[in-house]
C-alpha cells in the first residue's frame, strides 16, 4: 500500500502549510517540513494525499436518524441538524462518517461549502489533488477511559471519552479542561495532554492548578508538532472524509465505472438469471421503499407529535425547524462568548456548566457580585441573553449562576 503524504493547512490565511511523509502504518519516515504548498506538491506524487484543515472550521457532531434510512441518510441528516446550526443548511456541506451499528447515532462533519471550495481551489492551484480531507481535530487520539487534549499556540482541542472533539481558542484552556471532566462519574478522570515545550511553559501553571480535579494528568511534549501524532491515527481510526457527494475525488468515480463495466460483462453471460434477479430485486426495492416511508413517517410524528396527516411532510417540518432555529448557535459559540466575558472579570472560573436545548447554565466563581454582573453584561453586549439566577458568598469569593441563551429567543 502506498505511503501517506499528510498536509496540514494553516489556520491563518497566507500562513505556511506543514507536511509529513508516513508509511502505510502511519509511522513518520522523516521530520515534518513547513513552507508554501508549491514546495509540498512534488512530494505528493505516488502517495495517498491526506489534507488536514483547521478543526475550528469544522463542526464534528452526531445525530439520530432512522436505522433503515439507507440511501436517504444524506438527505435526512441536514434537516436533523438544522435546529442546531446558525447558518442556512443550503450553504453547508454535510459529510457522514461510519456508524458503529444501525442503532448508533451517525457521526457528521459540517463545513461551509464556500470554505471547502476555497481549500480545494488553493490545493489544486499548487498542483495537489487530495484523496481525503479531514478536520485535524478528528485525528486527535481517542482513549476510552481518559480525556485527550492537544494544546497548541493558538488553539486547544479536547476529546472526552466517547465524545466528539471540540476546538477552542488557547485562551479558553480552562473551559477545555471543564469539557474534559464533563460527564465523569465521581468528578474525576484521567487526562492525556499533548503540547509543545513553549506552550507547556506558558500554560503549565493553569494545568497544574487543575490537576486535583483529575485522577491524573499525563503530559506528552511534541518536539516536532502534532503531525506525527495525527499520522499514527490514519491506519487505526475512521475520521470523516469531507470529500463526499459532489466533492468526491474523480479517481473514485473512475474506479466505480470500472467496477460497473465488469458487472455488465458478467451480466451479459447470465441474461436468464438477470431477468429473474431483476424481478426479485424489484420486489425487494418496493419492500424497502415501504420501510423507508414508514421511517419517514415515524420521524415526522416524533418531530410533530399530535399531527396525524403526513401530507407535504418535508415542507411542514422545514417550517417547524425554521421556527426553532433561534436556538441554533450551539455550544461552541456560547463557550467562545463566555471566554470573552471572563476577560472583563479577572479571577473568574467556571465551576460547572450544562448545555441543553440551546441554553447554557453556568456556575461561576468570581471575586464579588460586581464581577458576576460584568460577566453577565459582557454576554449581553455580545448578543446573548444572560440571566442571573442566583448568587452567594463562598469564603473570600462569590459564587453565582447565569443562564445564557442566544439573543432573540
Amino acid at each position: 500500500m502506498a505511503d501517506w503524504f499528510l498536509i496540514r493547512l494553516p489556520r491563518v490565511p497566507g500562513g505556511n502549510a506543514s507536511w509529513l511523509i508516513a508509511d502505510s502504518r502511519g509511522a513518520a519516515t522523516g521530520a515534518p517540513q513547513e513552507g508554501p504548498l508549491s514546495l509540498a506538491a512534488p512530494r505528493a506524487a505516488g502517495r495517498r494525499v491526506c489534507v488536514l484543515v483547521p478543526g475550528a472550521d469544522v463542526l464534528l457532531t452526531e445525530t439520530e436518524v432512522p436505522a433503515k434510512a439507507g440511501a436517504r441518510l444524506a438527505q435526512l441528516v441536514p434537516y436533523a441538524l438544522e435546529e442546531h446550526l446558525a447558518d442556512d443548511i443550503e450553504q453547508l456541506h454535510f459529510a457522514i462518517g461510519r456508524r458503529a451499528g444501525d442503532s448508533s447515532p451517525a457521526p457528521v462533519a459540517v463545513v461551509a461549502r464556500s470554505l471547502l471550495q476555497e481549500w480545494l481551489t488553493t490545493l489544486r492551484a499548487a498542483g495537489i489533488e487530495p484523496a481525503m480531507i479531514y478536520a485535524d481535530s478528528d485525528l486527535l487520539p481517542e482513549n476510552p477511559g481518559q480525556a485527550v487534549a492537544l494544546l497548541e499556540e493558538d488553539a486547544v482541542v479536547v476529546r472526552p471519552p466517547g465524545g466528539a472533539p471540540v476546538t477552542l481558542p488557547a485562551a479558553a484552556l480552562g473551559e477545555a479542561l471543564d469539557i474534559a471532566l464533563a460527564g465523569a462519574d465521581g468528578g474525576g478522570r484521567g487526562l492525556i495532554l499533548y503540547t509543545g515545550a513553549a506552550e507547556w511553559q506558558l500554560h503549565s501553571a493553569q494545568v497544574e492548578a487543575a490537576r486535583a480535579n483529575f485522577d491524573g494528568i499525563k503530559v506528552q511534549l511534541l518536539t516536532g508538532g502534532p503531525l506525527a501524532l495525527f499520522a499514527q491515527q490514519l491506519s487505526s481510526v475512521a475520521p470523516i472524509n469531507l470529500l463526499q457527494g459532489s466533492y468526491e475525488p474523480t479517481s473514485s468515480h473512475a474506479a466505480g465505472l470500472r467496477a460497473w463495466r465488469v458487472a455488465a460483462m458478467l451480466l451479459a453471460g447470465l441474461i436468464v438469471l438477470h431477468v429473474v434477479g431483476k424481478a426479485w430485486q424489484l420486489h425487494s426495492l418496493h419492500s424497502k421503499e415501504h420501510q423507508v416511508d414508514a421511517s419517514i413517517r415515524d420521524t415526522f410524528h416524533l418531530a410533530m407529535p399530535g399531527v396525524q396527516s403526513t401530507a407535504d411532510a418535508r415542507h411542514r417540518m422545514e417550517q417547524r425547524l425554521q421556527s426553532a432555529r433561534g436556538a441554533g448557535q450551539g455550544l461552541l459559540a456560547a463557550l467562545q462568548a463566555l471566554s470573552q466575558a471572563r476577560d472583563t472579570a479577572p479571577g473568574t472560573s467556571v465551576q460547572a456548566l450544562t448545555f441543553r436545548d440551546g441554553t447554557l447554565d453556568l456556575k461561576l466563581s468570581v471575586r464579588d457580585a460586581a464581577s458576576l454582573d460584568r460577566v453577565s453584561q459582557s454576554l449581553h453586549n455580545n448578543g446573548w441573553q444572560a440571566s442571573l439566577t442566583g448568587g452567594s458568598n463562598a469564603g473570600s469569593a462569590y459564587e453565582g449562576r447565569i443562564q445564557v441563551r442566544p439573543g432573540g429567543t
